[in-house]
């Protein structure tokens, strides 16, 4: 037991050398070409970073999903989250079918890290994948979504994440201040019975706002519809 605590508090050190690495310099070389990448506006901040590591660790998280892996920053978050848990069953899926506009960096730092083990990366676009996880009876304890900003993409996301997390899961969608997530998150609201567990003040790059799920489908019949 004691050299998998160690193990795990290597691992937990490794991955928060990496976060502070990236966000002091604000940049990614990639290995692959040796580029230097501005993360910025594209990855998530420091204190939005934190705001979803905490989230993990408050949900006792052990499942995890994100839609939008980009420069890995979300992703390092939650494996931090995970490995704080402690929970030797850990797992986290990327979905990001655009990697390769990153240069692959987003993975590229996750192995860095040394979390690739308890990662699942998968490059199909997120509306093709999700159905298949419901399909499969995956289920999720926590799920990130940063993925496209169209209101079909989003809507979408949520709609079947909705199914995927557990009863009164959390969702935790960044970019709420784009009117296309705001929408999507609204019919949910109004529409299915989530509720909003936390908000981040207004922001012109990256509000993020937790969602939390209802513990049963609220009762619907044809022709119900709440305008949002």
């Amino acid at each position: 037991m004691d050299s998998e605590i160690t193990n795990n508090d290597i691992v937990l050190q490794r991955i928060r050398s990496v976060i502070e690495r990236v966000l002091h310099n604000g940049k990614v070389v990639a290995r692959s070409d040796n580029s230097v990448n501005d993360i910025s506006p594209v990855a998530i901040n420091a204190v939005q970073g934190e705001a979803l590591r905490n989230w993990v660790i408050k949900e006792k998280a052990i499942q995890t999903i994100e839609i939008g892996l980009a420069w890995g920053l979300g992703a390092l978050h939650i494996c931090e989250g995970l490995l704080t848990n402690g929970d030797q069953n850990a797992h986290h899926i990327t979905i990001d079918p655009f990697q390769h506009h990153f240069k692959d960096c987003g993975l590229q730092l996750l192995e860095e890290a040394g979390v690739l083990n308890f990662i699942e990366h998968t490059k199909t676009e997120s509306q093709i994948a999700l159905p298949k996880f419901v399909s499969e009876g995956r289920q999720f304890d926590l799920a990130f979504v940063d993925g496209s900003h169209l209101f079909d993409r989003v809507f979408l996301d949520l709609i079947y994440l909705g199914r995927l997390v557990r009863p009164r899961g959390v969702i935790f969608a960044d970019d709420y201040q784009a009117p296309a997530v705001a929408k999507a998150v609204s019919f949910c609201l109004s529409n299915l019975g989530w509720k909003i567990e936390e908000m981040a003040p207004s922001d012109e790059r990256h509000q993020w706002v937790v969602l939390r799920t209802v513990h049963e489908p609220i009762p619907r019949s044809y022709p119900h519809f709440i305008d949002f």
